[in-house]
């Protein structure tokens, strides 16, 4: 997976129509290999990058669970610790 693409289900607020477009077009971007389509292949992109929003859209809507939703924070900050440890200088 694509590392930009973060998971948007389960949280509190719930995830915006922009974090959806978001991972969407991380998406296409990657099964695409290229960043910005040429002129000919932009219509397909664009219509792909709806269609996946979409898709993802529904697919966060209905999904369901029993666990607490996560707090957007405290998992930033979970994500900022763990990459510090990762890529901590050791000296």
């Amino acid at each position: 997976m694509c590392r930009n693409i973060r998971p948007l289900f389960n949280f509190e607020p719930p995830a915006t129509d922009d974090e959806v477009h978001a991972a969407a077009l991380q998406y296409v971007r990657k099964v695409s290999g290229t960043r910005k389509p040429s002129g000919s292949n932009v219509g397909s992109f664009e219509r792909a990058i709806a269609e996946i929003a979409r898709a993802t859209r529904t697919l966060v809507d209905s999904l369901e669970t029993t666990a607490p939703p996560k707090n957007r924070e405290t998992e930033a900050a979970k994500a900022r610790e763990r990459s510090a440890h990762r890529y901590r200088v050791v000296r």
